[in-house]
């Protein structure tokens, strides 16, 4: 399929409704408005198409860069590649949408590590992200490294720029959600952290309680598990 393909069905697909609501969550123009749903009947069609998705990121198009993450090869991300996207990112939808990306390709681990600090509020939440996304690897991600990872949240939380703390709280759930000694660290350090504001701007999107997240999926996914040991045994 050819960019211009490509670009005439996210314009079909689009809505000028859809385009107000994610204006109210960052997103800039050009954008079609395409629906999640939409994005993801299209990557249907679309995937596995690498170099169509590094083409649909460099146009610019919101829509077509998050169809763009959804279709290229995790496995072809290279840390070059990795921060000429960061780089362009202009919303929180694009930061964790990159991050997702990131999160499983081989340079995870390398592009947290460069971006978790740094003073630019889009780049430095995808490097929260793509730990968040990826913290039960524990090949990129030892559990020392987690625990040490903790406290720098602890310490930091409050000072850092207002997504980053969104991405960093996540983190704080997902490290928690890992093993029973990483969760009761999260869980120390979440209540050691107490509330984490942060600014949703105009819309319905909250950040989480980590210690009440994490508490509510230990206890789903041990019902989930004992249903199933149930069901094993009839």
């Amino acid at each position: 399929m050819s960019l211009r393909t490509a670009m005439a069905d996210l314009k079909r697909a689009g809505t000028a409704q859809n385009r107000k609501i994610y204006a109210r969550h960052g997103a800039r123009e050009p954008m079609f408005g395409v629906s999640y749903s939409d994005l993801n009947t299209l990557a249907k069609t679309y995937r596995g198409q690498h170099e169509l998705g590094l083409e649909l990121f460099a146009s610019g198009n919101h829509d077509a860069r998050q169809l763009a993450a959804k279709i290229v090869d995790p496995r072809l991300i290279t840390d070059e590649l990795a921060d000429e996207w960061v780089q362009a990112v202009d919303c929180y939808v694009t930061a964790e949408a990159v991050a997702g990306v990131v999160s499983n390709a081989p340079v995870a681990r390398s592009r947290s590590d460069a971006w978790r600090d740094r003073p630019s509020e889009w780049i430095a939440s995808a490097g929260w992200a793509v730990l968040a996304f990826s913290a039960d690897d524990e090949s990129a991600w030892p559990t020392s490294d987690l625990q040490s990872l903790l406290e720098q949240i602890e310490a930091e939380i409050h000072d850092r720029p207002n997504r980053v703390r969104h991405e960093m709280n996540m983190a704080v759930i997902t490290i928690g959600l890992r093993s029973p000694g990483l969760r009761r660290n999260a869980i120390a350090t979440a209540k050691r952290i107490g509330p984490v504001v942060v600014d949703h701007g105009e819309t319905n999107c909250k950040t989480p309680d980590a210690v009440g997240y994490i508490e509510k999926t230990v206890a789903y996914r041990a019902a989930k598990a004992a249903r199933h040991a149930a069901n094993t045994q009839r």
